[in-house]
């Protein structure tokens, strides 16, 4: 039992050290969504959380670290979300049709704020690996249906695409076009889904 309340003040400590570090990606997100990736400083970070600067700083020394995961939490909810589809039974097509059309309603923060952050590796170094984990997850997704690498990079390539029109046309998307298009870019070497 002791060794019990010896645990708790540290797992408390640890659980606020989580959320405040959560609060800032957050925060770091809504400034990408605003501003661009060109407004994120430390300063406008703990602004948009409501904290000091110091404890934004204390949690991400560097503003790489505080991009890196912005980004990395973007890029895990995604892998999740594409994982989720080529495990779910479905048709993958589909799924990453209804994906990519969340870019015209509930996910357009995250989407936009990917896409800056993306743009923006191409600068930073740091921030490539995680950059790059969207195209690999949808290559992933996409070698479930075909083995062929063209028309693996040409569904990467045509996702990737369909993401950044409807981001630019701020309309909706119909998923039934966009799994039009996406079986287009895939082509008819798709084997069949289970």
């Amino acid at each position: 039992m002791a060794h019990a309340v010896a645990d708790g003040p540290e797992d408390g400590r640890r659980l606020r050290g989580e959320k405040r570090r959560s609060a800032i990606i957050d925060a770091t997100l809504a400034v990408i969504t605003r501003d661009g990736a060109a407004g994120v400083t430390h300063r406008t970070v703990a602004q948009q959380a409501g904290m000091t600067t110091s404890l934004s700083t204390y949690y991400f020394a560097t503003l790489d670290d505080l991009l890196v995961a912005a980004l990395t939490s973007v890029a895990d909810a995604y892998t999740a979300r594409i994982r989720a589809i080529v495990v779910g039974g479905g048709d993958p097509l589909t799924g990453l049709a209804e994906l990519i059309a969340e870019t015209a309603g509930t996910g357009r923060d995250r989407a936009l704020a990917e896409r800056e952050l993306a743009t923006l590796a191409a600068r930073r170094p740091s921030l490539r690996p995680v950059a790059r984990r969207w195209r690999e997850d949808v290559a992933e997704l996409a070698a479930t249906l075909t083995d062929d690498p063209e028309a693996i990079a040409a569904l990467v390539a045509a996702s990737d695409g369909l993401c950044t029109a409807i981001l630019l046309d701020n309309g909706s998307a119909d998923v039934d076009h966009l799994r039009a298009v996406l079986q287009r870019a895939v082509g008819r070497t798709t084997r069949s889904t289970r």
